[in-house]
């Protein structure tokens, strides 16, 4: 559900904390993307800095209060202890430290992960638009969540079209 942008080296050093991200080792934005089984993206969330944690980012946006218990949400382990808050959350089995999975927690991840990366194959097709993947050095605000939604609707006429 996540998707990060690279953009360049900002001036002073706050803004410089706020967009570095430890996991990339880079300056990174990064946007929350919802998608369906059809790879169409549904939910798109405003550009943060690369430092902030999935889940807070999420938090913050307020998204998953607004879905309905109907729909199932699924995630990856950047979003764990939702499960806890929400009932519509599926998340995969995390290994506990120095044990291993059970056979039937192997088998539910491997049915999430067949759903899931149905997902990041749209993320794959929002990424063959280059300009939100390479290195961002535009200064305009906001520019990068206007280009990013570009992709996006690109990326979902793409699949219109098809």
């Amino acid at each position: 559900m996540e998707q990060n942008v690279r953009c360049s080296v900002l001036r002073t050093q706050k803004n410089s904390k706020e967009h570095y991200s430890g996991k990339k080792k880079r300056h990174t934005r990064k946007h929350i993307t919802g998608s369906t089984r059809k790879k169409r993206v549904i939910l798109l969330t405003q550009a943060r800095g690369g430092r902030v944690h999935d889940k807070r980012q999420l938090d913050e946006a307020d998204l998953v209060g607004n879905i309905p218990d109907a729909v199932a949400v699924e995630g990856d382990l950047g979003f764990q202890g939702l499960q806890n808050e929400f009932d519509n959350i599926h998340l995969p089995h995390k290994k506990p430290r120095g044990k291993e999975l059970s056979e039937h927690q192997k088998q539910e991840n491997r049915e999430l992960n067949r759903q899931r990366v149905k997902c990041e194959h749209a993320h794959a097709g929002i990424k063959r638009y280059n300009a939100v993947t390479d290195v961002y050095r535009n200064r305009v605000s906001d520019f990068d969540d206007r280009l990013m939604l570009n992709a996006v609707g690109l990326w979902n006429f793409y699949l219109d079209a098809a």
